[in-house]
């Protein structure tokens, strides 16, 4: 095991590594019982017998799917879908079932998982005190040039899973006292996620469900996904059609898909507030990544939400922008944002009235 122990870590990274290191010897709640990274009592797993617990909030939406067979029936809907792939807005038309690789490189039905294990960089009404419990799934549909994940979107770093594997990663972190199930980069294997889903539910999965997503997505996937997702937390990155085109591998579309799939989310979710808690259970949370250059697009998003949603939508604006991967190949975009840049989307926010900005200090930038 890595010794971290002779490593000066940040507070964040010790705890991302302490979890991961107590989900690999099986002595998750033992270790973290009782410290500030266990999730409180009432989120604790329902045991079988005498001494089982009850969640302080409304159960997870899939649960009502589950016993009722819809969401094995979803699953098969979506599946109908990869025989000529149309999960995504590529619709690249590859034989998935037949063990085709569509445009997202992903190689047929079962899902291709990078890492599972509780999170600590998520936003923090996600994060709480025991972590997100975040699955990192390998390919990606959209590409983008400057993807700082790359080995896992691009190069599809990573190992096949069966349905039952996944679910039982999804239940692991249940028991680590994680506050919920992210989803991350999901489209592509969103019928996998399903099965999965459907058999963690009859083990006792009782987590809200996260689908943290590029944004850009069909409607007739949204629509099976109805009830099964707690959370939604898309991506917006471009509006400009021309931005996406040079930065997406000529996704076009990006933003015109991208927002009407926002509004269904929010249709389908509504508004996200946190208990009482501080945590996360239900609702859309949007996040935008500011890229240097394209402050102009960056306050067209922020206008449109501000025009196409409640003034108290959660909109995380993201400054961590790195040029990685092929970003060098566009000169544009080779560098960091810097504080100007930063500060004139989140007061273009302020001014358009959206009043739950997650904005975080830029005063590292240059």
């Amino acid at each position: 095991m890595e010794n971290f122990f002779l490593t000066r870590l940040t507070r964040r990274a010790f705890m991302e590594k302490t979890a991961k290191a107590c989900m690999k010897t099986g002595l998750s709640l033992f270790f973290l019982k009782g410290s500030f990274a266990m999730a409180s009592e009432a989120d604790e797993i329902p045991a079988s017998g005498s001494n089982e617990k009850k969640f302080s909030v409304a159960e997870p939406g899939y649960l009502r799917l589950h016993r009722s067979g819809e969401l094995s029936e979803r699953a098969a809907a979506l599946e109908s879908l990869m025989k000529e792939c149309r999960l995504c807005p590529r619709q690249c038309g590859a034989d998935r079932i037949g063990g085709g690789k569509g445009f997202c490189q992903a190689p047929g039905m079962l899902p291709v998982i990078a890492s599972a294990s509780p999170h600590f960089g998520e936003e923090r009404p996600l994060v709480g005190r025991g972590g997100s419990g975040t699955i990192f799934f390998s390919h990606c549909n959209l590409r983008c040039v400057f993807c700082q994940n790359w080995e896992i979107s691009h190069a599809g770093r990573g190992r096949g899973q069966s349905y039952e594997n996944l679910a039982d990663r999804m239940l692991a972190m249940q028991r680590a006292g994680c506050h919920n199930i992210n989803l991350v980069t999901p489209t592509h294997y969103s019928a996998a996620i399903l099965r999965a889903l459907d058999l963690a539910a009859e083990k006792g999965l009782r987590l809200p469900l996260v689908y943290n997503t590029s944004g850009w997505e069909r409607m007739e996937v949204l629509s099976l996904l109805d009830g099964a997702v707690d959370i939604y937390l898309p991506d917006f990155k471009f509006k400009d059609s021309s931005v996406s085109s040079e930065y997406a591998a000529g996704a076009g579309s990006y933003g015109e898909i991208t927002a009407s799939a926002i509004l269904e989310m929010h249709r389908q979710v509504g508004t996200a507030l946190p208990e009482s808690d501080g945590i996360m259970k239900k609702g859309l949370m949007i996040r935008h990544l500011v890229m240097p250059g394209h402050t102009k697009d960056s306050v067209k998003i922020i206008e449109w939400i501000a025009r196409n949603l409640p003034e108290n939508t959660y909109v995380n604006i993201m400054a961590q922008y790195n040029p990685a991967y092929r970003a060098f190949d566009h000169p544009e975009i080779a560098r960091r944002i810097s504080t100007e840049e930063y500060r004139d989307v989140v007061r273009a926010a302020e001014k358009a009235g959206l009043v739950n900005l997650d904005v975080r200090g830029s005063w590292w930038l240059r």
